[in-house]
């Protein structure tokens, strides 16, 4: 057994197997004996013995009860015979945690848009990579940022969730909303080429749309969600704290300021209004020197205030959406937008009354930029808001509470809480680019548990043939019923959702519904 020795003097003197750390540490291995007697000897201040520590993902797994569905003395899964997709930033094609046993990748293709070559077909831009490309080595496609290599590890990693699933990835060029769709529709493609079923895993988010499924963008992801076998997962986003959406009440003849800092390098800003398209109201931008753009009311507005331009579109329903949008674009130099500004919200003729007001992410503007009396729910982000699609929120396992910082669903939003459930979000370990591993937190880290998970019970249902209908709105069902529940809260929730991930919990009501010929 080996111990921790603190030592002085000359330890190796001892006779024991010793391996020296410092001047002051040391390992020690020792037979099956009393270790007390280590203390008969003046060199040895303290000792401790050795204890197994799990790495943070291993925790974050346990936490999620994957590794119990993982093991042979359970069901034995591992994601074979199902393709995990990855929408992000790339992933280091050589990391270990992407390659087989027999040393071979995992990784069936990749989309590389911001490289110069053959695009996939029916596509105008980047460079498509085939699973034999892939194999020889040669394919230069570095993850920049390492997220997407992070996030592909935790669902489809050797050390993940999934490290028998098989692997495609999109490294986007832009987090543009159309390339996006274009990943996903890419991710789809290769499922069906291959006939195996596909999980998508979606970690960006904007807050650009009402977050009601409203928009074309998550009317596009909610059909990519019913189309083949397939599953997608998307983050919460981490808005949760940053102070970034405001709620209020439109009254008669009465006046609400929505009052906002801003305080960015970055040259433009947005602000996205929603409302009852019944309501009629006026607003007004002041702006932090005083200067105002006047009443708006429908229609379209080009304003100059010095270096500040200003894009107002007051727009009217269409015929995907019957709430009311008004976008605010604001344009500047470099800090030329920082200040107090004011949104003066006039209501007129008033029916509902409820306006939300969302600014740029955290990711776009940091939490510097946030209103002064904002509301922390319904800060999940576009596209977890689509009602097919599994939105994932997180936790910090270590205390089993919310992560502050994660994205929250809402009371009543159109009959739906809209977030779904949550998995571990912080500190966890993952693999990082050039074949090591670092810790990551956010909600990111979060959705390609629930993405490994879903390939594990596709794998037992569809794969194995215990439920050939284990896809879609099914997975979520089931993953929802199986999550773990605190007596002392009522759910869903816009914070927990239908609580926190338990894929231990959703296998066994899988195999209970299967013996009950369910």
């Amino acid at each position: 057994m080996e111990y921790i020795i603190k030592y002085t003097g000359d330890i190796l003197s001892l006779g024991y197997p010793t391996e020296l750390l410092d001047a002051q540490f040391a390992i020690m291995e020792l037979e099956e004996e009393s270790p007390e007697r280590l203390l008969a000897h003046w060199q040895v201040t303290c000792y401790e013995p050795a204890r197994r520590l799990s790495s943070l993902a291993d925790r974050s797994l346990e936490a999620s009860c994957i590794p119990p569905v993982q093991r042979e003395t359970g069901l034995g899964l591992t994601g074979q015979g199902v393709l995990i997709g990855f929408v992000d930033s790339g992933l280091d094609l050589r990391h270990p945690e992407f390659l087989a046993d027999d040393g071979s990748s995992r990784i069936v293709g990749l989309w590389d848009m911001t490289a110069q070559g053959t695009p996939p077909r029916g596509f105008l831009h980047g460079a498509a990579y085939t699973k034999a490309e892939i194999a020889t080595g040669l394919v230069d496609s570095p993850d920049e940022t390492g997220h997407g290599t992070a996030v592909a590890a935790i669902a489809a990693g050797r050390s993940g969730a999934a490290p028998g699933a098989s692997i495609a990835a999109v490294k986007l060029s832009s987090s543009r909303t159309t390339d996006i769709m274009r990943a996903v529709k890419y991710l789809l493609d290769q499922a069906e080429e291959r006939r195996m079923p596909c999980v998508v895993n979606l970690s960006y988010g904007t807050n650009c749309g009402s977050h009601q499924g409203q928009s074309l963008f998550e009317a596009y992801i909610d059909q990519s969600s019913q189309r083949g076998r397939s599953v997608v997962v998307c983050a919460a986003g981490n808005e949760g704290s940053g102070a970034h959406h405001f709620r209020g009440r439109l009254v008669e003849n009465e006046t609400l300021d929505a009052e906002f800092t801003v305080s960015t390098q970055r040259p433009q800003i947005y602000l996205s209004l929603w409302k009852n398209f019944a309501d009629e109201a006026v607003f007004e931008l002041v702006l932090p020197n005083g200067q105002t753009t006047g009443p708006l009311t429908e229609g379209t507005r080009f304003l100059r205030f010095g270096p500040i331009r200003a894009a107002i579109f007051y727009g009217v329903p269409t015929h995907y959406t019957a709430t009311q949008e008004a976008l605010f674009l604001l344009d500047a130099p470099p800090g030329g937008l920082d200040g107090l500004w004011k949104l003066r919200c006039h209501g007129r003729k008033v029916a509902d009354g409820r306006f939300d007001v969302w600014l740029p992410t955290i990711e776009e503007v940091s939490d510097r930029t946030a209103f002064l009396q904002p509301e922390p729910d319904l800060t999940i982000t576009l596209p977890a808001t689509a009602l097919y699609p599994i939105s994932v929120g997180g936790f910090r396992p270590e205390t089993e509470t919310v992560s502050p910082f994660s994205g929250r669903g809402d009371q009543d939003c159109a009959g739906r809480v809209l977030l779904d459930l949550t998995a571990p979000a912080e500190a966890v370990r993952s693999a990082k680019p050039g074949g090591g591993y670092d810790v990551f937190t956010g909600t990111s880290m979060a959705a390609p548990f629930v993405s490994g998970s879903a390939a594990l019970m596709m794998e037992w249902g569809i794969v194995q043939g215990n439920d050939p209908f284990l896809y879609g709105q099914r997975v979520k069902a089931f993953l929802c019923k199986g999550a773990l529940r605190s007596p002392f809260l009522s759910y869903p929730n816009p914070l927990w959702g239908y609580g926190r991930l338990n894929l231990c919990g959703t296998m066994n009501e899988l195999v209970s519904h299967l013996e009950r010929g369910l």
